[in-house]
């Protein structure tokens, strides 16, 4: 896998030598526009609103619309004005509780790598950021942009996980909240034994995609078949909304209770020597 970066940790004095690589692969499938009469691709050109000509690139420049409808132009020279200096290091500027930061400021991890000499200190950052459950927060500049970054303990290694600014988070209050209300203490209880009867060990591996997977069947038959038509399939039958929340509750729990004895039955049936 090929690096997107090399640099340092700073924290004090300390400095540590790392690279920088990608901790997520996520490879959607592609599809084109096509004319329908012969498939040929459709291309888009880029056109003025006021008349409906083509722009050429060389005519192209950037605007902000700071009203409706009227906008400034800013130049190469304006953004460089704003141009953070990319120097090549994630300076920690503080230490805080991970669980005092809200999940959704984290949003791309990277894998930090110790560079040939920095394992002692790398270890060292690692096993005091797990003994304190502390995470560093930092500013890093990644392709010229400046972004927030936590260095987080992960396994035997470190992490470089960027997060939202605080302006990037929409605030709670814009979106409804439930009216108040107290459950009654029996659907508690149900619905604690519910979530207890469905709890298991957290296995991320049992957890596929099923819908990518499923398109790459359907794309692979509609080659087979020359691009025609696949038979119809029926939908799975919708289950019946249950109004009643103890109801929902009960059946919830029944269903329940039926699967685990059916998982343990099939586990416990003794399998048939050969021969």
């Amino acid at each position: 896998m090929r690096p997107i970066w090399k640099g340092s940790i700073n924290f004090g004095l300390v400095n540590i030598p790392i690279t920088l690589y990608t901790a997520v692969r996520k490879e959607e499938l592609s599809f084109k526009m096509l004319r329908s009469g012969d498939l040929s691709p459709i291309n888009y050109k880029r056109v003025a609103e006021a008349d409906g000509k083509e722009v050429p690139w060389d005519k192209i420049v950037k605007g902000y619309e700071y009203e409706k409808g009227k906008f400034v132009v800013l130049k190469d020279e304006d953004f460089r004005r704003v141009d953070i200096e990319a120097t090549q290091s994630v300076t920690i500027e503080s230490f805080v509780e991970v669980k005092e930061v809200n999940p959704l400021h984290f949003y791309k991890p990277y894998f930090m790598e110790p560079q040939k000499g920095a394992d002692h200190a790398y270890v060292l950052l690692r096993d005091a950021l797990n003994a304190t459950g502390r995470i560093g927060i930092s500013r890093v500049v990644i392709k010229t942009r400046q972004h927030l970054a936590a260095v987080k303990p992960q396994e035997e290694g470190l992490m470089l996980e960027l997060m939202h600014f605080a302006d990037d988070l929409v605030e709670v209050d814009e979106f409804r909240t439930p009216k108040s209300a107290h459950a009654a203490k029996k659907e508690m209880d149900m619905a604690r034994s519910l979530i207890t009867s469905m709890s298991e060990k957290w296995n991320p591996a049992a957890y596929k995609d099923e819908y990518t997977g499923a398109l790459e069947k359907i794309i692979a038959q509609k080659v087979k078949a020359g691009g025609k038509a696949l038979p119809v399939v029926k939908g799975a039958a919708k289950p019946a909304n249950v109004i009643n929340l103890m109801d929902a509750l009960k059946q919830s729990l029944a269903s329940t209770g039926k699967t685990k004895v059916a998982a343990s039955s099939a586990k416990a049936k003794p399998r048939k020597k050969a021969g």
